[in-house]
C-alpha cells in the first residue's frame, strides 16, 4: 500500500429527512462531491442521535419521514476538501462538519 499525502477527513452530520428541492441534503453532497472530483464518498446513516439540538432522534413506529442521523465522510487532500467546503456552508442549515489530518494508505 501507498501512504498518502496531507489527507484530510471530512465528516458531515445532518439528518436525514434534511433536504434540497426535494431531494436529500446527503445525496446532494455526494453528486456535489462526485462533480469536483473528490476521491471517494461513503454516507452511512445512523440507528440514533442527536445534532447539537437537545431532542435524540431515533426510529419510530409508522413514521414516513424519519429523522435520522447521516454521516458523510470524505477522505482526500485538503485542497480537494476545501473545494467541497463553500457549497457545504451555502446548504447545510443544520449539522456539523468536522476536519480532521488523517494518515490514509491506498492500494
Amino acid at each position: 500500500m501507498e501512504k498518502c499525502k496531507d489527507s484530510v477527513l471530512l465528516k458531515i452530520s445532518v439528518y436525514s429527512n434534511a433536504t434540497i428541492r426535494s431531494i436529500a441534503l446527503y445525496e446532494h453532497i455526494v453528486l456535489k462531491a462526485k462533480e469536483l472530483g473528490l476521491a471517494g464518498v461513503t454516507v452511512i446513516k445512523g440507528a440514533m442521535g442527536f445534532i447539537g439540538d437537545d431532542k435524540i432522534h431515533k426510529p419510530k413506529l409508522r413514521s414516513i419521514s424519519e429523522s435520522l442521523p447521516v454521516t458523510i465522510e470524505v477522505v482526500d487532500t485538503e485542497e480537494n476538501i476545501n473545494k467541497l467546503l463553500p457549497f457545504l456552508d451555502e446548504s447545510i442549515k443544520d449539522g456539523l462538519v468536522v476536519l480532521m489530518p488523517v494518515s490514509a494508505l491506498k492500494k
